[in-house]
């Protein structure tokens, strides 16, 4: 469904140190860095797309979004609470700890997090888990 997500930034090297390991905790491989640009790509390793990208907006405005929200997928509720965790160790601040929500379904699992730009996440696992 979707070729790439961009979420703006204004302070790209605070923002790089914010996703680069969030990225990780996610799984997800480093595409590219380009700092004079500056912008910043990463992807699921051997899937060319869909892209999560971070970078400063093109018309140098201020960035960070109100009501909107990019969620990613956990593969597990262990993942979803390490990357919370990763999440606040660098900068980012909770919105809502890692947690069942059957308000959405009886196994929905998720978290949800601001990251150092004020844009909200949420990291979100679906399965069925003890």
């Amino acid at each position: 469904m979707f070729s790439h997500i961009f979420v703006g930034v204004t302070d790209f090297e605070r923002a790089l140190r914010f996703y680069t390991p969030l990225m990780q905790a996610l799984g997800q491989q480093q595409r590219f860095i380009e700092r004079e640009r500056p912008w910043a790509g990463w992807q699921t390793e051997g899937v060319a797309r869909p892209l999560f990208l971070i970078g400063k907006p093109f018309d140098g405005d201020h960035a960070a979004g109100n009501g909107q929200m990019t969620a990613f997928l956990a593969d597990s509720r262990a993942q979803v609470d390490a990357v919370y965790q990763t999440a606040l160790a660098h900068g980012g601040t909770s919105e809502g700890a890692p947690g069942l929500r059957p308000e959405y379904h009886d196994h929905y699992y998720g978290a949800y997090f601001r990251d150092t730009e004020g844009n909200k996440l949420c990291v979100a696992c679906h399965g069925v888990q003890a």
